[in-house]
């Protein structure tokens, strides 16, 4: 195979296909499906970081930080790669922390939280104490953007995709470029 169609696989993404298929064939079932699995957890966790960074874009603070903190609260399934931390496509670094839903300086310390999996009692505590604070919040199961929070995701197989609670961003203080409407309509396919 010449470099050119290397280069053609590898940007059309063919190239994780080929490895699943010659995996499939050179190792037992169980083992290729195990390691396609985790391909596939590693390719929707990239994505939904992809999702994340770009909500983050879009949104101001009344005072702009330097150095864009996010908080990840409770368990999760998609934040492996948001917690190796990342900048923004502007060039801003984002630090990436996990913290206890009861920590006391969430709404100080945080400019946004990925809410993972609470209890009911944890959620209503924590959205209890980002009321009137300029926070950011965003959360993995979807279940939760009508209780408190300003952006829930959607992760399937094919897509990762999120929702916007009008209510929730207005009384926030942290200001939504109206483009973000427009994103949430669009599917960001998983590769």
């Amino acid at each position: 195979m010449n470099v050119p169609v290397r280069e053609a696989v590898r940007s059309k993404g063919w190239g994780r296909f080929l490895l699943a298929g010659l995996l499939c064939l050179l190792l037992p079932v169980a083992v290729a499906e195990e390691l396609v699995a985790t391909t596939q957890a590693e390719q929707r966790a990239e994505a939904v970081t992809q999702v994340v960074l770009g909500i983050l874009s879009y949104a101001r603070w009344p005072v702009e930080p330097t150095q864009l903190q996010l908080c990840i609260v409770g368990p999760t399934q998609y934040t492996d790669d948001l917690v190796k931390g990342t900048t923004q496509a502007t060039g801003r670094p984002v630090t990436v922390q996990r913290l206890l839903a009861d920590h006391p300086n969430i709404a100080t310390e945080c400019n946004a939280v990925y809410v993972g999996r609470l209890t009911n009692d944890e959620h209503t505590r924590l959205f209890a104490s980002l009321i009137g604070k300029p926070v950011l919040s965003i959360s993995e199961g979807g279940d939760q953007c009508t209780v408190g929070s300003l952006f829930c995701l959607r992760v399937g197989d094919e897509q990762v995709s999120f929702e916007v609670n009008l209510d929730s961003v207005a009384r926030s203080g942290v200001r939504i470029h109206p483009s973000v409407l427009q994103l949430s309509r669009r599917r960001s396919a998983v590769p």
